[in-house]
């Protein structure tokens, strides 16, 4: 077998978490303090610091500090992750929206649990969440798809999401017939809701929150909810 040349050391990669002098030395999030259980607070606790993070990971200009690695679990057990993008987080849990007959909907349907990370890496942050997932409601799927822009409607409505397609060509044909239909991309008709398009919310029952340390000591706390309300703890990185 012929050798392929490495173009990356993986073994030797490094990230000086939580390393530095003066400022640098409370890490990239330029918190000196270590994550305790105790900054989770509120009810439920863990909304109040997820916002907070959310929002300096905005200040520190994260490309999409919404984006959320998503895990599904499938009918025959096999696991399956991708990116989408957070557009909802209240007390009730985190929301998304994607095709009810993609692949993580199809999951979803036979599996209704998942995972989401937040991975705000260039903060030496991330926050886990894990729970049920329910379908939110038809209303409040119209809702966010009127705040859409038309081509992300035209697109949506076009497309069989996680379907094969021979060709981008065709993938674009599709598209400009689509909007044509309803009077072009950039005024006309409105665009409905495709009727296997929607949203789902992870009704949270484990949220931990990671941050950054030296020599990989870093800091993990989690809140879990329970039949008794939530219990909050620190984990061994």
């Amino acid at each position: 077998m012929q050798s392929v040349k490495k173009l990356v050391d993986l073994p030797s990669m490094r990230v000086a978490y939580g390393a530095g002098d003066g400022d640098d030395a409370a890490g990239a999030d330029g918190v000196a303090a270590n994550l305790d259980p105790s900054w989770l607070t509120g009810d439920p606790p863990w909304l109040g610091l997820f916002e907070a993070w959310l929002a300096e990971a905005v200040v520190a200009r994260i490309p999409e500090p919404n984006a959320m690695v998503l895990g599904t679990v499938d009918a025959d057990g096999r696991p399956g992750t991708r990116t989408v993008l957070c557009k909802g987080a209240d007390a009730r849990g985190i929301v998304f929206f994607t095709g009810y007959r993609s692949q993580k909907g199809e999951a979803l349907a036979s599996n209704p649990y998942a995972s989401a990370t937040f991975p705000w890496i260039a903060l030496e942050r991330q926050v886990h969440v894990r729970g049920r997932v329910v379908k939110v409601t038809p209303e409040a799927t119209q809702a966010y798809w009127q705040a859409r822009p038309r081509g992300s409607q035209l697109s949506a409505y076009t497309s069989a999401q996680s379907q094969p397609i021979a060709s981008r060509a065709d993938l674009e044909r599709a598209a400009q017939e689509t909007a044509q239909r309803f009077g072009g991309f950039d005024a006309g008709v409105p665009v409905p809701v495709p009727e296997d398009w929607g949203g789902y919310l992870i009704e949270p029952e484990v949220v931990e929150f990671w941050q950054g340390r030296a020599n990989r000591l870093h800091n993990r706390a989690r809140a879990v909810r329970t039949a008794d309300g939530w219990t909050l703890d620190r984990l061994q990185p």
